[in-house]
């Protein structure tokens, strides 16, 4: 038993080093019994609200897997291959026009230069088999990275100009089914339920562009050539100890409060879906 425990000790120690050699994290991950990467968001307790589809023996695609936690938690659940797709520098941002010029070199400082570190230390530490490709979500294509049983994409839509494009590459590469986390606008989601709206920011500087509601996420998916199977209720990706908002006061303390009420934190509300891909759109 001493020397169970002893080699559980090394393994964290080293953990932790390699942990710590990543300048900074962006989801919390744990890669070995208690050591979690210190990540800006933490998605372990919402795993299992999300409407996971069968994966099990299938070949299955992340996209925008940043440091790969769903690649990872489908790899977990039994895909046969996983493919964790992400961009290869933080130039291949959809920046604002007005962040363009700064906007890598800001990455560059708060990540790191060398883009995709957190998912290999993560991968190694793991003992992973997950794959990594480098490539854009609207340069998606059978004929570059395949065809795929289950593609995910987690709170990416946000931060791209054209969403819908995005989502016509996700289709293009997509056989059977495909889940979608996406950050929603609470008081849109609340006030207008059944409309799909969406709040265009792309100035703000923080790489946002629609912002959309409950079932403006719901039509985007639609609109792509999917049909929706299920979803989650609404739900908040806490924080993790590397993200800036962590401790503050929250500048809206009313939307603090409703976000608290409705998902028990006061992190980033997102909604969930899972779709099939069709050939056609029942109107």
């Amino acid at each position: 038993m001493a020397g169970t425990t002893e080699e559980t000790n090394e393994r964290s120690r080293e953990a932790s080093s390699a942990i710590a050699a990543v300048r900074s994290w962006y989801h919390s991950i744990e890669v070995a019994p208690g050591v979690v990467t210190p990540g800006m968001f933490d998605l372990r307790p919402i795993t299992e609200q999300l409407p996971w589809p069968n994966v099990r023996g299938k070949r299955c695609l992340d996209v925008g897997s940043a440091d790969g936690f769903l690649a990872f938690e489908l790899e977990r659940r039994g895909a046969a291959e996983v493919v964790a797709a992400d961009l290869g520098g933080h130039e291949d941002w959809d920046f604002e026009p007005h962040r363009r010029e700064i906007g890598p070199t800001f990455l560059n400082y708060v990540y790191g230069p060398t883009k995709g570190l957190g998912f290999r230390v993560a991968a190694e530490l793991l003992g992973s088999s997950v794959s990594a490709v480098e490539c854009s979500v609207y340069d998606l294509r059978p004929d570059s990275v395949g065809e795929f049983d289950v593609v995910v994409c987690g709170s990416l839509l946000l931060h791209l100009s054209d969403p819908l494009r995005a989502l016509a590459a996700i289709r293009s590469v997509c056989r059977d089914r495909f889940m979608s986390t996406n950050q929603v606008e609470l008081g849109l989601s609340l006030l207008h339920p059944r409309l799909p709206l969406f709040r265009l920011d792309g100035t703000s500087g923080i790489t946002q562009w629609w912002l959309a509601n409950v079932e403006g996420h719901r039509q985007m998916i639609r609109a792509a050539g999917f049909e929706l199977e299920r979803e989650s209720g609404l739900y908040s990706i806490p924080y993790g100890p590397a993200h800036p908002a962590r401790g503050r006061r929250p500048r809206a303390v009313l939307a603090s409060l409703a976000r608290r009420a409705i998902s028990g934190n006061d992190g980033v509300l997102h909604h969930a879906l899972l779709a099939q891909a069709s050939d056609h759109l029942d109107v």
